[in-house]
Order: structure tokens, then sequence, then C-alpha cells
């Protein structure tokens, strides 16, 4: 199937995959455009209008090069990057409320002498002269009774990550597979559930995998996820910034701790990394496993680490199943013992447990 859900298997039309309903629906929902921050510095308003409509026309360009041939590997990315209008509107859609990393800078604090800033922070960057610095850490309860790790960014790395994000969504929203709907432009839990709910009642679903990879953020390989990151970006600016990311480390207990697997959660970059590994690890090859190994019908709806298959027969249910846990396996990823879970799915699926 392709972006736009339209199959291209050549076993015919009883493959396909479970959001063929939404082929004459755009790809992405329309946003609506987020207003100015309050409190923001003053700046003049054309210019910010200005600066709206330059930065889309050169992300179309590499959305453009990007559909043209998607095996290209592209070049020159980072100086749109360090484009100072870029990390203007990337510092602005900041959540101005939220927490300091380490070394205490605020949002408010930042923008009191924002252009002055953003020009230092942009010739560093062009330079390689930028520094990451470590991640903040701090645990959050969960209700089953474990705590969840969160990062805190200094706010100069969360204008630059999300400023990268930008610019690497225009060359992977194209790559990526119409089941992924977990942190992308225009798309959502609801559109996930619907999703969901179309492919579980209009395809013969008997079988559902509820699936979800234990730790998957603290779990990823930084060494595959850099191959994976090498393999469309050939910028190498950009992928020695993601290393910096990478290795920057964690500040917890007073103590700096460096890791060689996981991405530095909290930050903007985050998400999109975990899309990036997911999609070779676990998209590509579901996608190619339904094409060629399943006979019956076969869905999928993935949701970042959250993920549901539908399957028409159990023993393919099974075989997969099994083939998913050395395949994730393979690249430093489990399945969670007590999050996952194959069910038999259907109008007859009580009557048959009974």
């Amino acid at each position: 199937m392709n972006e736009r859900g339209e199959s291209d298997s050549p076993i015919g039309p009883e493959k396909l995959a479970n959001n063929v309903w939404l082929q004459h629906q755009p790809t992405a929902e329309p946003v609506e455009e987020r207003g100015l921050a309050e409190g923001n510095p003053n700046e003049q308003t054309s210019r910010r209008a200005q600066d709206r409509e330059r930065l889309p026309n050169a992300l179309d360009r590499i959305r453009q090069a990007v559909r043209r041939n998607r095996e290209q590997r592209m070049v020159n990315l980072w100086h749109h990057v360090y484009d100072l209008d870029r990390l203007r509107q990337a510092y602005l859609g900041l959540n101005r409320k939220g927490a300091a990393g380490i070394d205490g800078e605020t949002w408010q604090m930042y923008g009191k002498n924002l252009e002055a800033n953003l020009q230092k922070l942009s010739e560093r960057l062009r330079k390689g002269g930028y520094r990451a610095r470590p991640v903040e850490r701090h645990h959050i309860p969960k209700a089953d009774g474990s705590r969840r790790p969160i990062g805190i960014p200094v706010l100069e790395d969360k204008i630059v990550q999300r400023a990268t994000v930008e610019v690497l969504n225009a060359v992977y929203e194209s790559q990526f597979k119409g089941f992924s709907y977990g942190f992308r432009p225009g798309r959502s839990q609801h559109r996930a559930l619907d999703a969901l709910y179309m492919g579980l009642m209009k395809r013969k679903v008997n079988w559902v995998l509820d699936a979800d990879i234990r730790g998957c953020f603290d779990a990823i390989d930084h060494e595959w996820l850099v191959k994976f990151i090498e393999h469309l970006i050939a910028d190498k600016r950009v992928v020695r910034h993601i290393k910096k990311w990478l290795k920057a480390g964690v500040l917890e207990d007073d103590m700096v701790r460096q890791q060689d697997e996981g991405t530095p959660q909290g930050g903007s970059i985050s998400p999109l990394l975990c899309n990036i590994y997911l999609h070779y690890v676990l998209d590509l090859w579901i996608d190619q496993w339904r094409r060629k190994q399943a006979k019956g019908d076969v869905i999928a709806v993935r949701y970042a680490d959250d993920f549901v298959i539908g399957f028409q027969s159990e023993a393919e249910a099974r075989r997969c199943l099994d083939e998913l846990r050395e395949r994730l396996a393979a690249f430093n990823l489990e399945l969670h013992p007590e999050k996952t879970r194959l069910i038999e799915f259907g109008r007859f699926a009580a009557a048959n447990r009974k």
C-alpha cells in the first residue's frame, strides 16, 4: 500500500491495509494555526507573517525532492535548522511555562534578549560551536506503581531540537507508513482509533494482538538508530547533532551518567527518533510480513510504542507473534509481558472461549 492507502500489491485487493477507507482523504488533518504566545517579546507582526510564509516554502522543496526519489539521501539540510527565522518560530512554539533545565534558563528569561540570543545560537550552530547539555531526569509515578523517567533539556536544546524536527519531518513524513499515527503532524490518537475501528469492522479479523514495547524510549540502541538515520540523511551536521543529544548524558542524583541506549525524553526530538527506529524495526517488517507471509487479512495500527495487529487466522497470529519477538530482540527491544496479549475477536469469540 502506498501512502494514499492504495494497494500496489500483486496479490490483489483482498490484502488492502486497514486505512483504505481514507484513500480519498488528505493524509494529514488540517491543523489550526497556533496563535502568538502571551508575553512574547515585541516584534513586528508583518515580519512574523513573512517568516511563516517563507519557512514552509523551504520545507516544501525538501518534500518535493523526497517524493521524486524516495531513496535519495538528503545532503544539505542543516542550514534550514540554524535559520534565524526557524529558530525564532521554534522558540515561540515552546511551552512558556515549561520547566527549566540544568542551566536554570526559562522561556521568559531567554525572551528578554531574544534576537541577540537567537543570533548567537544560530552562529554557534553554523560554525559547529553548539554543545548539547545533559538532560535533568525526574521520575513520575505511574498507576501500576512503577515510575516513568522524564527528562528536562535546557531551553536552547529544546529550541534546536524543535527546529530540527520540523526539518526532518519534511523528509520522513513521506517515508512513514500510513498505519503509524503517533507524534506525527496532522495525526492523533483519535485518528488511530478511527483507523483501528474501520479495520476491525471492515476486514476479516478473528484474532487481535494488542502489544506494548517495554521501555521503548529507554531501550533504543544508539548505533542502530544512527544507521537508520543515515539511510536517508547524508548531511553529517544533522547526524552529528543528533549524536550530541544522544550522548549528552542524564543528570540524576547530582551525577551525570552517559548512556549507550535510549533517547532524550522530554525533548522534541525524542518522539521523532522513536518513530524512525520503529519505522525500520517494526513498520517495514510487519508491512512486508503481511504482504509475503500472510495468506489471510492482516491489519496494523501503531501509536508510538503501542500497536495493534489483527489477523484472520489464529495460526498466522501466533506465527507472527513468535517472529515478531525475534525481530524486536535483534534490535534491543522486547514486548511487555503484562501489556501484550493475543485475544480471539469477533461475534463468536465469547462462545468459542466458553
